[in-house]
């Protein structure tokens, strides 16, 4: 029924272009506040309180190999990256539904091993497994974790609240996980030209880590209401900090200006970064997957993080004319490229 109709690539949208194609003539019917565009949805319940939907999905050969991919790390890696979402609204999630296809070649041990993985983030971020479903799979295994939480109305934060002057905080550090990928595939290259070779990860923990067994920043929750700090925008870095800008600018009609030398790169790193002859700051612009928070905040309140170890002032917010930039550590000034993952 397609073969005369005009063709269009997927990969020609992106995957924010995709989803914003696709949804832009949905309309929201019910108590929904918030639907496509955000890190989550956000839905009215009782008076004052909202809850917050948000689903991931991952693809065996896409967003995992299980050639270096221990099934319970990616249980719990499949939890945590959709509980980040939920911090990133500035709400507490409560409870998961996890869908799993998988083909014939997995045990029932190894699924079990998945869901000791699934278990143990439930019990370090104190959720409820809920509910979900399992399919046969004609090839390979695929996850899907919808993650739900709560806020009070006044405490959400979206990605469209930045305002002009506003500061550009990031929590922790960037590109730890793409060089943590990174190692794991010249390893897995390496065991593949010759498998008597066992891989050496002495050094590598703290990247190995950052890829395979991250965690979602629910502290930062708790420690900015400790500070009476409101963010004006938020969103967790999954698509590297590039990205993460784009998409805040957008969604805030302003524009946005880095200091490469306030971005903040863990010394492990940097030094695999330099020894793959890569560049340490392109990994965390254009790594992804590190999970940290990166929010927009009122420079009034500005000495109440100034020295604190969690965060990293970046930069701040323009006017939307003066667009997406970074200041380099020689004083230059070049327009920011958004290339963080990309799904198509």
């Amino acid at each position: 029924m397609f073969e005369n109709a005009a063709r269009t690539e997927i990969s020609s949208l992106g995957e924010f272009g995709l989803i914003d194609h696709l949804t832009k003539n949905f309309v929201l019917k019910n108590n929904t506040l918030k639907g496509v565009g955000d890190d989550a949805a956000v839905i009215a319940t009782e008076a004052g309180k909202r809850t917050v939907v948000s689903t991931d999905l991952l693809v065996e050969g896409v967003h995992f190999d299980l050639s270096y991919f221990p099934m319970k790390h990616l249980g719990y890696k499949a939890v945590v990256v959709n509980l980040s979402d939920i911090y990133a609204m500035n709400a507490k999630p409560k409870q998961i539904t996890v869908s799993v296809a998988m083909s014939s070649r997995f045990s029932l041990e190894a699924i079990e091993e998945l869901y000791a993985g699934i278990q143990l983030a439930c019990e370090k971020y104190q959720i409820d497994l809920v509910g979900g479903d399992t399919s046969a799979s004609k090839q390979g295994l695929t996850i899907s974790v919808t993650a739900i939480g709560e806020a009070n109305e006044e405490e959400l934060v979206y990605r469209s609240g930045a305002k002009a002057n506003d500061l550009l905080v990031v929590t922790g550090d960037l590109g730890g996980a793409f060089c943590g990928y990174q190692f794991l595939e010249r390893e897995k290259r390496v065991y593949l030209d010759n498998p008597q070779v066992q891989p050496d990860l002495s050094g590598h923990d703290y990247i190995i880590e950052r890829q395979l067994k991250p965690e979602a920043r629910k502290d930062i929750i708790d420690i900015l209401k400790a500070l009476d700090i409101k963010p004006t925008s938020m969103m967790d870095v999954s698509d590297g900090l590039a990205s993460e800008c784009f998409h805040l600018a957008k969604s805030s009609g302003t524009g946005i200006t880095v200091y490469e030398e306030k971005i903040p790169i863990d010394p492990t790193t940097y030094n695999f970064a330099r020894e793959l002859e890569m560049d340490p700051t392109l990994c965390a612009l254009s790594g992804g997957e590190d999970y940290e928070l990166l929010f927009t905040m009122s420079q009034a309140d500005f000495a109440k993080i100034e020295h604190h170890p969690d965060f990293s002032i970046i930069g701040y917010v323009t006017e939307a004319s003066e667009g997406i930039n970074l200041i380099t550590k020689s004083g230059n000034k070049h327009p920011m490229k958004a290339q963080g993952w990309t799904a198509f």
